[in-house]
């Protein structure tokens, strides 16, 4: 390639030639090039779809000069003839080249390409330009793909750095305005000088990508050893550059022993990289918190980036179909790294000798167990996915953490079997072929089998394969002095390898492992003194419950779990019955500020029983208020209908300033989601029946003194990402004087130029009203809120700032009407659109009806600011059946607010691109 960078207008013009060996067996027709740069140019390619899935903004409200493409494409044949090419319409990322000629196994073809790459910022995937001047360039090129099985792998870009491209030999000419400096992975020669212009002459062998970087004073530095020369910019935390080689020398020292020498003169490490792929969990903690050296932290992101790099750049695979080969051995390398040079670090490093934290399981975990722990989070919440799936179509969490984390876990559960090194024999040697051709998991596979007279079918079909889950326990433990007879019980019907541990005050003292074949047996162990028996004790099994895994052997020790008293929150510890402590303070007009102390049993990793008590002090009342929370988990593993949870739960707050409500509410929730997990489609289904007891008010006019009951059964359907909304939810509502229907239909459209349109159609009608007030009536603006489930900070205002407060439910209005309520039926549309960024103009028009009046239009509108969606919302009344609000008096009591100050519903915002 002879490329021209220009600086000014982000651009790249290019003259290109590929000279294509068709090394299959296959005579090609036309031959496949990636063009991942294409990906940025609408907001309708994949990669702009994926974004809106994972709840990224910015890529669609961007400035059309901030994206990139490619253009001005020719292509010329040996013959210099034009060859046409088309790019599908359902995939720009790739281009198909249509060959004159067909181009027979073992032939060569010369293709030259001239083309213009208009780079995008780097706000949206860190690749690209940036205010600075500076260019991250990656996938900017036109490269053949790689060709498998009689056809070109086509991959869209997904922002996965998984691009399929053929080995490639490279030789570039760069030629970039003088005051730039240009640094690359790739061999490079000393720049020359052209007029305006430095030249950079780059190549490079048997590649499949390469990395570069343009900056106007370069960032990077280079660290040389006999392997290899390490290009590096990572943030150097204070440590000198001593330190710096130090670490580098080891690691890369490490890698070569563990896998095998890198193929190519230089590799580049770029705090990029690290950010795009970083360590979960120290990049979570704030600057202020240092609970690991400087030197430390340096060590793991140049290790966990060096390895990423290192296999991104050698190995042969698919990179998105075998991406869990890639991840196994990155985090495999990265455990047995610490072993080796950190055995005692703990997951909180300095943190975990704090004596206030010694009695949290956080605190002690070794720091190689933490992957085990982010696995699991996902597991309990039957999220997690079969690892051998392809990475695209993993959930981002999946995708970044919990299945990387799986894999490099699985990788060493079967070493240790396996023992003998022989995985990591195994990957050695996968390496030294990979390096001879292009291979695949067929090829891995093959290896670690013959590396074993064991079977390990089950290591591909259950732990790579499948989503099974482990779960064993002790059937039945009887002992003597000399011997332990025990069997086991398999909850899962997943049969895999289990050690056993014999444990003495604290100390292992055998283990055994035990096959798959022998699961159903009895067995018989010498006992070597120990007093505890416990299976999977340094957690090599990725098993779904630990719990349940150990039986004391002591004459008189029960086998009952200690409770053990933790403040905030605590990993769980399967060798104590945790109760979690949290200071509360919850407020709202009538209670007033309400100090509490939350009692519950809710560890980072679900479970099937949780409870949850909050006592609660009413400073206004003086008087004491709260909640309480027993609910059931049962996931079902293999179906849509992947949740159902039993609850039981009730309240206990005043409603008025002299009344109080108690609120029972037992109930099961049924969760359903699609096959593919990626889908943001979420259904659920809810049987409730809600009993409500409340004090008589002497403040309220037209009070109800009546208790009641209320069976109610929702149905939800909702689909949410980006660029679209939809919902749907029916209720229906059953009580000895009153039963009703109603439906709901909300849907949100942002548009290609970044105008947004929400609209919501509610409808409900009584089946049979049989009440004298207007208490269980549908609502036009404030709904009475009678089954207690909205969060009112002065329910029962119906003047002043707590009266003011809006809550979308019913019909939706804004504006005070005077009919304020229908006993018979109501239908209403709400509607809003963006006139400037936050800023909206509402409607809402409908009819209502009540018992013996005609039916009555109703309307309203106004100036809506959507700072935060359903958290921060202010709505101005302009003009409805009162007339021009805006000039009435008092017009600063028609004003109506969202806001949200409840820490579960605000964390939403931040966890929902993850899951």
């Amino acid at each position: 390639m002879i490329v021209e960078v220009n600086s000014e207008k982000k651009t790249l013009n290019i003259q290109q030639e590929i000279t294509f060996f068709n090394q299959s067996e296959d005579t090609l027709t036309s031959i496949v090039l990636n063009d991942w740069n294409h990906a940025y140019s609408s907001k309708t390619t994949a990669l702009a779809k994926r974004f809106s899935d994972e709840f990224y903004r910015g890529f669609h409200l961007a400035k059309e000069e901030e994206r990139g493409n490619t253009s001005f494409l020719t292509i010329i044949d040996p013959a210099k003839l034009f060859l046409s090419w088309e790019r599908p319409k359902e995939n720009s990322d790739f281009i198909s080249v249509q060959l004159r000629d067909k181009l027979a196994p073992y032939q060569k073809i010369t293709l030259h390409l001239t083309y213009t790459v208009k780079i995008a910022s780097d706000k949206f995937t860190k690749y690209g330009y940036n205010d600075k001047g500076t260019m991250n360039l990656k996938y900017w090129y036109l490269a053949p793909a790689r060709y498998e099985n009689h056809a070109f792998i086509q991959y869209n870009n997904n922002n996965l750095d998984d691009i399929a491209n053929a080995v490639s030999n490279f030789d570039i000419e760069l030629k970039v305005p003088q005051n730039l400096q240009v640094t690359s992975d790739l061999n490079s020669e000393n720049a020359t000088q052209s007029g305006a212009f430095s030249i950079y002459k780059l190549s490079g062998k048997n590649r499949i990508d390469f990395s570069l970087f343009i900056e106007s004073k370069t960032s990077f530095y280079s660290f040389k050893n006999n392997d290899v020369a390490v290009v590096i910019n990572l943030k150097d935390n204070k440590i000198n550059e001593v330190q710096k080689a130090i670490v580098i020398e080891r690691v890369v020292g490490f890698v070569n022993d563990l896998i095998g020498k890198y193929p190519h003169e230089k590799i580049t490490v770029s705090q990029t990289d690290y950010e795009r792929n970083p360590f979960y969990g120290l990049n979570q903690l704030p600057s202020f918190i240092s609970p690991f050296t400087d030197e430390f932290v340096y060590e793991i992101k140049f290790l966990k980036t060096y390895l990423n790099n290192y296999l991104k750049n050698s190995l042969r695979l698919d990179p998105r179909k075998d991406n869990w080969i890639y991840d196994g051995i990155q985090v495999y390398a990265m455990m047995k790294y610490i072993d080796e040079n950190h055995p005692d670090s703990k997951m909180l490093g300095s943190l975990s000798t704090f004596l206030l934290l010694k009695s949290y399981n956080l605190a002690n975990i070794n720091f190689n167990e933490q992957y085990s722990y982010f696995y699991m989070l996902m597991a309990r919440k039957n999220l997690d996915q079969p690892i051998g799936d392809p990475k695209n179509t993993l959930i981002k969490f999946n995708e970044q953490i919990a299945s990387k984390y799986r894999s490099g876990l699985s990788f060493r559960y079967l070493d240790n079997y396996l023992e003998n090194n022989s995985v990591s024999n195994s990957i050695r040697q996968f390496y030294v072929q990979n390096k001879e051709k292009q291979v695949s998991r067929n090829d891995f596979e093959t290896i670690l089998k013959s590396n074993t007279s064991k079977d390990i079918d089950w290591f591909f079909n259950t732990i790579i394969d499948s989503r099974d889950i482990i779960d064993y326990k002790f059937s039945t433990v009887s002992k003597t002095k000399d011997s332990i007879t025990f069997s086991l019980k398999n909850k899962t019907g997943v049969s895999v390898p289990m050690p056993v541990y014999g444990i003495k005050k604290g100390q292992v003292v055998f283990k055994k492992w035990l096959d798959t074949e022998t699961m159903d047996s009895i067995y018989t162990l010498e006992r070597k003194d120990a007093d505890k028996i416990v299976l999977n004790y340094k957690n090599e099994v990725p098993e779904y419950n630990l719990r349940n895994n150990w039986k004391s052997l002591k004459s008189f020790y029960p086998n009952n779990r200690p409770i053990k008293f933790n403040f905030m929150k605590d990993l769980e510890d399967p060798y104590y019955n945790q109760i979690l402590y949290v200071p509360t303070l919850t407020y709202n007009l009538y209670d007033g500020l309400s100090p509490g102390l939350r009692l519950h049993n809710k560890t980072l990793l679900d479970k099937p029983f949780t409870f949850e008590l909050n006592p609660a002090y009413s400073t206004n009342a003086k008087t004491f208020s709260g909640s309480a929370s027993f609910a059931v988990n049962q996931n079902n593993r293999n179906s849509t209908l992947y949740n159902i949870r039993y609850a039981l739960s009730g309240s206990y707050f005043h409603y008025a300033a002299d009344a109080t409500y108690l609120k029972i509410n037992p109930s099961v929730i049924l969760r359903i989601r699609e096959e593919n997990f990626r889908d943001n489609r979420k259904q659920m289904i809810l049987f409730r029946q809600v009993l409500v007891n409340r004090e008589k008010s002497n403040l309220i006019i037209d009070n109800s003194t009546e208790n009641y009951s209320v069976f109610n059964a929702k149905y939800f359907n909702t689909r949410t990402e980006v660029t679209n909304h939809f919902n749907f939810m029916t209720d229906i509502q059953v009580a000895g004087k009153f039963g009703k229907v109603s439906a709901e239909i909300g849907y949100r459209k942002l548009f290609e130029d970044n105008r947004q349109v929400n609209l919501r159609l509610y409808a409900g009608s009584f089946i049979y009203n049989n009440t004298n007030s207007d208490f269980f009536s549908f609502a036009l603006d404030r709904p009475t809120d009678y089954l207690f489930d909205y969060g009112y900070y002065g329910r029962s205002e119906s003047t002043g700032l707590y009266s003011q407060q809006y809550i979308l439910a019913d019909g939706g209005f804004k504006s005070k009407l005077s009919t304020p309520y229908a006993n018979q039926w109501i239908t209403t549309l709400n509607g809003s659109f963006n006139i400037w960024s936050w800023i909206e103009v509402y409607g809402d028009v409908g009819f209502l009806k009540n018992k013996n009046q005609s039916e009555k239009f109703v309307y309203d509108s106004g100036i809506r600011l959507n700072l935060v969606t359903n958290y921060f919302e202010l709505y101005f009344p302009v003009y409805s059946n009162n007339g021009w609000e805006i000039a009435q008096k008092n017009y600063n009591e028609k004003i109506r607010f969202v806001i949200t100050l409840e820490p579960k519903t605000l964390l939403n915002l931040f966890t929902r691109k993850w899951f």
